[in-house]
């Protein structure tokens, strides 16, 4: 996938015409593959390049300062994601606030029309874009009429009644619905970070755990709470099974939350290691136990749930 930076006045040279869609593109979910899908089929028929057009930074962050996004995906991860779609080119926009002031039908064309060269547009179902979002579909046919682009509009992927979109995924996982959040992405929500030093209080029951600093303090946390995860440690192509405790720690009065991750089947110092921790399943709420004896207790339990969980998974991959 070829990646082009853009910024508003900046000198790209002639691109070859394309067949495109727009968006922020969060988490490069089922919708997201859904509508590329559509992009690289209908680009298939003019014999045109497919191209992903995104931005570098959520657009509410320019238009509210106080604004903090919960990203499903750091731009960094995001284009991983793209590059593994098919699509042949993506170009990703520097929003600011020159761009911002932009009116729909000046974005189509100084932006898509004379500077990325887009012939066919290919709409999401629900995407907008131009200053305040004013505008809608059948004014953007219009506009793509005068300034010749063709406008065309893609279906929503629907699963159990839902529209699949990063929005209902976040809910999903501020929820701890790891689960169906994971079936709305097409793949298991992760996070990545650094292990760092924690308060050792699970090693002394047994159950050592590695504490995760995140790398992007804008990525989405997900509802506090014990998870079924798998872990991908820096410079190891294996995957561990383990289970993932995301909270405050409040056995131990701890203040301040922490991403803790109990490996079943490993051992070694990965202090300072990058991971990427997968979730699974949510296991149970985090809760404040009468003694550590009790919490040890349940850790074992838990334990048993988890691989019980990834048993039945690989079960069920092997029918």
């Amino acid at each position: 996938m070829l990646i082009t930076n853009f910024t508003l006045g900046s000198d790209i040279g002639q691109l070859p015409e394309s067949v495109a869609s727009i968006g922020f593109f969060d988490g490069v979910h089922r919708g997201h593959r859904h509508l590329i899908d559509s992009i690289i089929a209908e680009a298939k028929a003019e014999g045109l390049p497919s191209e992903v057009i995104t931005f570098d930074r959520h657009p509410r962050q320019v238009l509210q300062q106080e604004f903090r996004p919960r990203l499903l995906t750091t731009p960094e991860e995001k284009l991983s994601l793209l590059g593994k779609t098919g699509v042949d080119r993506c170009s990703v926009l520097h929003f600011d606030k020159c761009m911002a002031a932009l009116s729909a039908r000046e974005f189509m064309q100084q932006v898509l029309k004379e500077r990325l060269n887009v012939r066919t547009l290919i709409i999401g179902y629900d995407n907008r874009f131009g200053h305040n979002r004013a505008e809608g579909f059948e004014d953007y046919v219009r506009y793509g009429s005068e300034i010749g682009i063709k406008v065309m509009h893609a279906d929503a992927l629907t699963y159990e009644g839902v529209n699949v979109s990063s929005s209902v995924i976040r809910t999903l996982l501020t929820e701890g619905r790891a689960d169906m959040a994971r079936t709305c992405l097409g793949y298991p929500y992760f996070i990545s970070g650094s292990i760092v030093k924690g308060f050792q209080n699970g090693r002394k029951m047994g159950f050592p755990t590695a504490n995760i600093g995140v790398n992007s303090s804008d990525k989405l946390i997900p509802a506090h709470g014990v998870y079924a995860v798998k872990m991908n440690i820096e410079g190891n192509t294996q995957l561990y099974e383990g289970m993932m405790n995301i909270g405050t720690r409040p056995t131990f009065g701890g203040e301040g939350v922490t991403i803790e991750v109990n490996l079943f089947d490993f051992s070694g110092d990965i202090y300072g290691k990058s991971v990427t921790v997968m979730l699974y399943n949510r296991l149970r709420d985090e809760r404040k136990f009468r003694s550590v004896e009790q919490l040890e207790e349940q850790l074992k339990a838990d334990r048993e749930q988890a691989e019980q969980y990834f048993k039945e998974q690989n079960e069920s991959h092997t029918l």
